[in-house]
């Protein structure tokens, strides 16, 4: 059974059925799922979901497809850690890594809002799916749709990691570089997607893609034992998980599954790709697009599509926005992984700096409950620590070189 009630415009408010758009033709705003709330408030309740599967279907009636799954199983429900050793480094009593670095089987959050995405294209009779990327959609939409049987064609711009682009290429999927940054790849695919009939999944099916995201707060929400922090930092491309992730606090709210959201969300970005974070640490009402240069290459959307909805999640949960430089961003992906064992790609270091400077200027207290989005894994931007990292000792296979070379230099 589904709680789809069909498409509204997040502009005009004029509704269409669910089908494969995402712009609405009368004032060209994005399109997002309604649902039935009413309805939902008697199927969606605590006990249902704790009963459900240990990934992100145990939220299915909050998703926008009609059936079952049939994709992405085992996608989702990653762990909430407690991260004692970074908080007393960052100087908070009580911090949490929400670690999608393990999501299965790609290893980001991608595989949340693909494997909502392509269960919905089968649903709508698609044969093939393609998407725009900078690198872990498309891991994801290559995995997940190899799978499932889909044609697939991933287009990416031409300075992808290298990690990223073998992790797209193993699937077998039809990969196409482009000579552009991802804004120029997402323009192209817009003139695809309007010509031949493909379930690009951030383009013609978007609406159904980026409800995936929700899954991410939605499961925040329930690890923390039905509550929500009082802080959220949240890396920014698009906008759309940040804007998703407050969607899901507040709909949890909505349907009695928790007390009112207090919850202040924190916009982290790039130095060299901040658009979202400028616009609301200027409180301006215009979003300048940029042309992208960071190592954070996964976040380098110089004309983010949410960019405005992003903004005015960050407002209305009285949040604030902050950006990291490159060194800054190596150094958050190494005091991670030395104070909590946790490798995460630079997304995750460009959190953990943001955080690092917001509680430094006090805008997040010390008593008060934050968490850290952690998007993916290192192993796939390991190229962006290569030269951060210290030097391996070398020794001959014999104890005379390991008491001169090692031993000798111990602390203990």
């Amino acid at each position: 059974m589904t709680y789809v009630k069909g498409l509204k415009c997040r502009e005009c408010g004029r509704t269409y059925p669910a089908e494969a758009i995402h712009v609405c033709e009368f004032c060209f705003g994005p399109l997002e799922v309604n649902y039935d709330y009413e309805a939902l408030k008697k199927v969606a309740t605590r006990e249902r979901i704790e009963t459900g599967p240990k990934s992100l279907w145990r939220y299915r009636e909050l998703l926008p497809i009609d059936g079952e799954p049939t994709v992405g199983f085992h996608s989702g429900f990653t762990p909430l850690v407690r991260a004692d050793r970074l908080g007393s480094e960052l100087g908070v009593n009580e911090l949490y890594l929400k670690d999608d670095s393990v999501c299965h089987p790609t290893w980001s959050f991608k595989d949340r809002v693909v494997a909502v995405a392509l269960s919905k294209a089968r649903e709508l009779g698609f044969h093939t799916v393609a998407c725009a990327s900078t690198g872990n959609l498309a891991n994801a939409v290559s995995a997940h749709g190899a799978r499932a049987g889909f044609q697939r064609y991933i287009f990416i711009p031409n300075d992808l990691e290298q990690a990223k682009i073998l992790g797209t290429l193993v699937y077998a999927p039809k990969l196409i570089v482009v000579r552009g940054n991802y804004d120029d790849v997402n323009r192209l695919c817009g003139e695809i997607a309007g010509k031949y009939r493909w379930a690009f999944v951030n383009v013609n099916i978007r609406p159904y893609y980026a409800e995936g995201s929700k899954t991410f707060g939605f499961e925040i929400a329930e690890q923390m034992g039905w509550r929500t922090p009082d802080h959220l930092v949240c890396c920014a491309a698009s906008g759309s998980l940040l804007t998703k992730i407050w969607k899901g606090f507040k709909e949890f709210e909505m349907l009695g599954l928790i007390d009112r959201v207090k919850t202040r969300v924190h916009c982290a970005q790039p130095e060299g790709c901040s658009p979202i974070s400028e616009m609301i640490m200027t409180d301006s009402d215009t979003l300048k697009p940029v042309k992208p240069k960071t190592i954070a290459k996964s976040l380098a959307i110089g004309n983010p599509a949410d960019g405005y909805y992003a903004r005015d999640a960050v407002k209305a949960s009285g949040g604030s926005a902050e950006i990291a430089s490159d060194q800054e961003i190596r150094d958050g992906i190494q005091l991670l992984a030395k104070t909590e064992g946790i490798f995460t790609e630079t997304a995750g270091g460009v959190t953990v700096a943001v955080a690092k400077k917001l509680i430094e200027k006090g805008v997040i207290p010390k008593d008060e409950s934050l968490v850290i989005a952690i998007t993916g894994n290192g192993l796939k931007t390991q190229d962006a620590i290569q030269d951060s990292v210290v030097s391996p000792i070398e020794i001959e296979p014999q104890l005379k070189s390991f008491e001169e070379r090692v031993w000798a230099n111990c602390k203990t």
